[in-house]
């Protein structure tokens, strides 16, 4: 377990912190110098091994305690918010452990963080807990189909285009799925919400430019997993 409150002496050193947990999972002599070898180079703390973890930054003992949590090569490893409080270097480091361990090791993680983007670029399969309850569990494409959330085109029509209701009405009408197009009537932006927004991008540019209307720039919003989670949840604010 890689707890979210730092779980280190900070009067040991990087090296007598891994030695001390290292003794207590069972580890000894040899081995379990190897093995601190190894997790100071894993987690980029070999040239720093000798000093207090007091002297640390807050992403070097963030590193510190994610490898007292490897050193025994444990199958299954729990990460609690790992990258809270870190500098963007730190993070974008520990994700990358994090990544190592399931491709070059054959690790479990069980990764638990509010930051979607994170879920969304680590995981294999996600979970959302809402209220302490699992309301939902798939991999990030089975969730954004769970949810209904549907892409989202914005198109940028040339300033002071006059766009025919009419021609938005039947467009939307041939269009597959459960397609909707949005516009105000007066301004030169039109919102298309569609399941596979890439694919009906070329029917609606080529009718679009039949009806003599130029387009400025197009805009491909695809669902990702903060959507998903916000829908499913809500927008409330949560003590």
């Amino acid at each position: 377990m890689v707890p979210q409150e730092l779980a280190l002496y900070e009067d040991l050193s990087a090296r007598q912190n891994l030695r001390f947990f290292g003794r207590l999972c069972g580890l000894r002599g040899p081995e379990l110098e190897r093995r601190v070898d190894e997790t100071l180079e894993f987690v980029d703390l070999a040239e720093r091994q000798r000093e207090r973890a007091s002297r640390f930054s807050g992403g070097m003992k963030r590193r510190l305690n994610i490898g007292i949590g490897l050193l025994h090569r444990p199958q299954l490893v729990y990460m609690d918010e790992p990258t809270v409080g870190v500098d963007p270097q730190s993070r974008r480091r520990i994700l990358d452990s994090v990544l190592r361990l399931r491709a070059d090791h054959g690790m479990t993680v069980l990764y638990t963080t509010h930051l979607m983007e994170e879920a969304q670029e680590l995981s294999d399969r996600v979970g959302i807990i809402d209220h302490g309850q699992v309301i939902a569990e798939g991999t990030v494409g089975e969730l954004v189909l769970q949810a209904g959330e549907q892409d989202r085109l914005e198109i940028d029509l040339v300033e002071g285009a006059r766009v025919d209701s009419g021609l938005l009405q039947g467009l939307e009408r041939d269009l597959p799925g459960e397609a909707r197009i949005q516009h105000d009537g007066a301004g030169s932006r039109i919102v298309v919400h569609a399941d596979r927004g890439r694919q009906v991008l070329s029917p609606i540019i080529s009718a679009l430019g039949a009806a003599g209307l130029e387009l400025r720039s197009v805009t491909v919003q695809e669902p990702n997993l903060e959507t998903v989670f916000l829908q499913m949840t809500g927008h409330a604010l949560r003590d």
